[in-house]
């Protein structure tokens, strides 16, 4: 089937390419200029009289081949029309004749050309895809009012996208009227023209400026008669209190927050609960703290290889926990409302609510806002498992609180935040059972990520169950148990602690979306803007997705809030093409871009480069010789597609490659960069130079092996 599909395209290819040579090399341009149709006009006029019917079939079925075929001849054709046959019949006959060759060589384009350009620029149509989804009619015929790129290319760019035919055919069919009956009305003065240019007067040229800006203003104009519509039932206030209100205290309200007061604007923050969201207080801060022991814990263990001998390792797991809380406690300030108020946020500690598009109320005081930023975060997703809720169970929310050492650990969940903590525990002396529904660890991952991952996690003793769907949480006077099925078996799994951490949802009840009618089914609904439903209100961080990282949240909110407090001059759309990820398991897991298993999915060609950490000195003289790079590049080419680091300080080498995407760097200039000796970084350049070595010129070589032999005398 396959290879039908290539012989079809080629022989489409060649046909095309040899009715274009045929029509250049017989000389039939020279029958199409202006000069030669005038010359014409009184013998096409007789036979239009004696056969109208096959002059017009004629016509309509050479127009469609010359648009088809993308033949300099659309013009004067167009002009013989309204020669010919005047002015309704010729703009029928254009107008038809012009949509369906266009149609025609938008069919050529998709057919022959789609496949493979996908394939080598898919991740960035995808975007272009995504545009076109959401307003690709309103472009096209913007581009049809305005021919700023001539119709052709467009018929065969548009081929490349996802826009339906339907849609294609109307829009140009409406789009190219307007130009059709101006060319098709000079065509009836076709004796007195003197050239094509002469059509185009400053004033049709200003018509047609204007006509290309119609759409544009139309389009302001729905906006605004829909921003009225859906703010109908809303008072607007006469005066505000503040130009923004942002609810929630985490990562993108703080950052929301600290942009509008830099731009000096009067600025509300209102956190519930504690300063610092979920990443301070129960979330990046503390795990990375409780993870920072588990390895020293295991270094300790592993120190004798070194030749270092630490006796017998001892974990006081409660100085352990309070550890944990210092190291909140000395970020704390970094969050803190004193210095948000000495940077000029108004700070509140209470419940927001949304009473209308312009008023929040804290714990029942009103506050008028021009805009509203909702970063309200995320909190642990709990499943609905039979006994759970009568029972103790522990999330990454509340798991803090622990002060004495479990002695038997079940982690439900083998997301990162389940593989994190299960090590971290087994690290620290706990008996940790990890269980996973899925058949592996860390879905988003490539296969040999989770298998490498779970291997360690083997090696710090967590006993890992994948394939097992917990059915049930049966509680006891001496702890727990969990019940799941696996391979068709009931299995019983005892704990003295349960840790639930199977995914975290976006917190968006209890704020007034419900009553203000903004869709939030999972996360609350946002435009590319992260506008919702009120032009007005924004959403950024976990509550808006489609990323639950610090990082992402951070990069949100300078959209949010730029837009927020700049919309009505310039509206920014979220640049989502680059963002890094990491897992902290020892040794970690960090990724930019696409891995293998989104490639195939995807339908993107890609080659991949590894090199082994086993290789690297410095990973050889830390005896952590373990891990590797992979990145994923286009077929010949050293563009990064994505990269994924498993080993040693692997989100610090990821900074390189995410770097190197954001600007458009290849791996040629990774290469070409100095590196210090020995480091971790160097790992980078010399997966670089594995391309390289890959990619090398081998008949160059050749020749140049028979030249330093020749000259060897």
């Amino acid at each position: 089937m396959k290879t039908n599909t290539i012989l079809i395209r080629w022989v489409i290819v060649v046909g095309l390419l040899g009715a274009v040579v045929a029509f250049f090399a017989l000389g039939w341009q020279h029958q199409f200029t202006l000069d030669a149709l005038k010359a014409r006009q009184h013998a096409l006029d007789g036979y239009r009289q004696a056969h109208p019917w096959i002059l017009a079939s004629g016509f309509l079925l050479a127009y469609v081949a010359i648009a088809a075929l993308s033949l300099p001849a659309a013009t004067p054709m167009t002009l013989a029309a309204g020669a010919v046959f005047g002015l309704l019949e010729g703009s029928v006959l254009v107008s038809f004749a012009s949509s369906i060759g266009a149609a025609l060589a938008f069919l050529a384009s998709r057919f022959v050309l789609r496949d493979t350009v996908q394939q080598r620029f898919g991740q960035r149509l995808a975007a272009v895809d995504e545009g076109i989804r959401r307003e690709g009619a309103f472009y096209l015929f913007t581009l049809r009012l305005v021919p700023v790129i001539p119709f052709f290319v467009v018929n065969l760019l548009m081929g490349l996208t996802t826009l339906p035919l339907r849609t294609f055919y109307w829009v140009s069919q409406v789009g190219m009227l307007a130009a059709t009956v101006v060319f098709v009305n000079a065509g009836t003065q076709l004796a007195s023209l003197q050239s094509p240019a002469g059509i185009l007067s400053p004033r049709m040229i200003g018509s047609f400026v204007l006509l290309g800006l119609f759409p544009w203003l139309a389009r302001g104009v729905l906006a605004r008669v829909k921003a009225r519509r859906v703010y109908a039932r809303w008072p607007r206030p006469k005066r505000f209190d503040r130009n923004l209100v942002v609810i929630g205290a985490g990562s993108a309200g703080l950052v929301s927050a600290y942009i509008a007061a830099t731009v000096r604007a009067r600025v509300t923050l209102v956190e519930r609960q504690q300063m610092g969201g979920d990443c301070l207080n129960t979330g990046c801060v503390p795990s990375k703290a409780l993870i920072h022991s588990a390895r020293l814990a295991a270094q300790a263990r592993d120190a004798a290889r070194a030749g270092v001998h630490t006796g017998d390792v001892r974990v006081d797991f409660r100085a352990v926990m309070e550890q944990v809380q210092q190291a909140v406690d000395t970020v704390a300030p970094h969050d803190s409302a004193e210095r948000f108020t000495g940077l000029g946020v108004d700070v509140r500690h209470g419940n927001a609510r949304i009473v209308s598009p312009w008023v929040v109320e804290v714990d029942g005081t009103p506050i008028s806002t021009r805009a509203i930023i909702i970063a309200s975060g995320a909190e642990p997703h709990v499943p609905p498992l039979p006994g759970l809720q009568g029972s103790t169970y522990y999330t990454s929310d509340t798991l803090w609180q622990l002060r004495e050492q479990p002695g038997r650990l079940l982690v439900l969940g083998g997301g990162p935040i389940g593989c994190e903590l299960a090590q971290a525990f087994a690290r620290l002396g706990t008996r940790v059972t990890l269980v996973q529904s899925h058949p592996r660890l860390l879905m988003r991952e490539d296969d040999e990520v989770s298998a490498f991952v779970r291997a360690r996690l083997g090696d710090d003793g967590v006993d890992v169950r994948t394939g097992y769907r917990a059915v049930a949480v049966e509680q006891g006077g001496d702890g727990g148990a969990l019940w799941c099925e696996a391979a068709g078996q009931r299995v019983r799994l005892p704990y003295d602690a349960l840790l639930v951490a199977v995914g975290r949802q976006p917190r968006t009840s209890g704020f007034g979306l419900e009553e203000l009618g903004i869709p939030a089914a999972r996360t609350v609904d946002t435009d590319a803007y992260l506008a919702t439903l009120y032009p007005n209100i924004y959403a950024c961080g976990d509550v808006a997705g489609p990323y639950q990282f610090t990082h992402a949240a951070a990069h949100q909110a300078w959209y949010a809030s730029v837009n927020a407090l700049f919309g009505q001059f310039r509206r920014f759309r979220v640049d989502y093409t680059v963002i890094p990820a990491v897992t902290f398991v020892d040794p970690e897991v960090a990724r930019v871009g696409l891995n293998e298993r989104e490639a195939k999915e995807q339908g993107i060609a890609y080659e991949v480069t590894r090199y082994e950490l086993d290789d690297l000195d410095r990973a050889i003289t830390e005896a952590q010789a373990h891990g590797f790079v992979k990145i994923l590049t286009p077929p010949g080419k050293d563009r990064i597609l994505g990269a994924t680091i498993v080993g040693q300080h692997a989100g610090e080498l990821l900074a390189e490659f995410v770097l190197a995407m954001r600007h458009g760097l290849g791996l040629n200039k990774i290469l070409g960069t100095i590196h210090a000796y020995p480091t971790w970084a160097e790992a980078n350049k010399y997966a670089a130079g594995q391309w390289k070595k890959a990619h090398a010129p081998a008949r160059v070589l050749g020749w140049l092996a028979r030249y330093h032999a020749w000259h060897l005398g």
